[in-house]
């Protein structure tokens, strides 16, 4: 299990390696906060080749079995990401343009 270091700043773009099924998977991962709809996207790319993943990905927490917000791109075998809420006093169900990365975390794990 790997926590995705993220911040609320806006229009993100970085790179990180996450290990994946055994496997060190190098991703460009590029966030930014939709103010109308109010939550975070995101984008998925191959950090080796450039080819993108996942685009417009939201990041909504939820419950089991609909927390892997990776489950309809299982075919791709990049793991498993859940938003988790890690500050049980914060009363929002989904990160915020403020909250991302302090109150909310993204999770991710093995397939």
């Amino acid at each position: 299990m790997f926590v995705v270091p993220l911040t609320s700043e806006p229009n993100q773009n970085f790179r990180c390696v996450i290990p994946v099924n055994g496997q060190n998977m190098p991703f460009d991962l590029t966030l930014r906060y939709n103010s109308e709809a109010e939550y975070w996207i995101l984008a998925i790319a191959n950090a080796t080749s450039g080819q993108m993943l996942v685009s417009d990905l939201p990041l909504i927490a939820g419950v089991y079995p609909a927390a892997n917000i990776l489950e309809q791109f299982e075919h791709l075998r990049i793991g498993v990401a859940v938003v988790v809420k890690i500050n049980p006093d914060n009363t929002d169900d989904a990160p915020n343009a403020d909250n991302l990365g302090t109150d909310f975390a993204l999770v991710w794990g093995d397939n």
